[in-house]
C-alpha cells in the first residue's frame, strides 16, 4: 500500500479551498457527543457533513449536513465513503483500515478521540489493529476501547477547528 497524503499545509489548503472540502463520518460508531461537534462546526463554517450509515440517523435540519444510508453488509459504509471523498476531504472514523484508504486518496483522516492519522503513523497503527486481532482469533480477551474521555473530545474538536481554520485562512 502506498500512503500519499500531505501533512495539513498551505499548499493542499490553497489548493482544496475549505469551503469546498467535505467532511465524510463513519456514522454507525461514531459518538453522539462527537457528531454533535461536527454539526455545529458545519452550521458555523459552513462546510458539507455527510454521515454514512447502514441505519438511518436522525440528522438536525441543515443544508450543510446529509445523511447517507447504505446497505448492511461488512465494509459498505467505508466503501461508500472511499468512493465519494475527494483529496484535501475530511474523514473522521476509528477504522484503521479505512483511515489508511484515506490517507492514500490523499485526504484527512481524524479519529473521534482526536487523533489524526497519518503518513507517519498509520503503518503502526495498522500492525497493531493487526496484533489485536490475532490475539482476539486466539481466545484471548483484549477488553475494549475505553469511553470516551472530556480530553479525547477536547482533541477531537481542537483537531478539527485546527484544520478548518487554517484551511480557512489559507484558502
Amino acid at each position: 500500500m502506498r500512503y500519499s497524503a500531505q501533512p495539513l499545509n498551505e499548499t493542499l489548503c490553497i489548493q482544496h479551498k475549505w469551503h469546498e472540502m467535505k467532511i465524510w463520518v463513519d456514522a454507525d460508531a461514531c459518538p453522539a457527543v462527537i457528531k454533535d461537534i461536527l454539526f455545529k462546526a458545519a452550521e458555523r463554517t459552513g462546510v458539507q457533513v455527510t454521515l454514512v450509515a447502514n441505519q438511518p440517523m436522525h440528522i438536525p435540519p441543515s443544508r450543510h449536513i446529509k445523511m447517507l444510508q447504505v446497505a448492511p453488509g461488512f465494509d459498505v459504509a467505508d466503501n461508500a465513503i472511499v468512493k465519494r471523498l475527494s483529496v484535501g476531504d475530511l474523514v473522521i472514523t476509528s477504522d484503521i483500515p479505512l483511515a489508511a484508504e484515506v490517507i492514500e486518496k490523499g485526504a484527512y483522516a481524524l479519529s473521534p478521540r482526536g487523533e489524526m492519522y497519518s503518513v507517519e503513523n498509520i503503518r503502526v497503527r495498522l500492525n497493531m489493529r493487526d496484533f489485536m486481532d490475532t490475539l482476539r482469533a486466539s481466545g484471548i480477551d483484549t477488553g475494549g476501547p475505553p469511553a470516551l474521555s472530556q480530553s479525547d473530545r477536547k482533541s477531537f474538536a481542537n483537531h478539527l477547528d485546527k484544520l478548518l481554520t487554517k484551511c480557512a485562512r489559507d484558502a
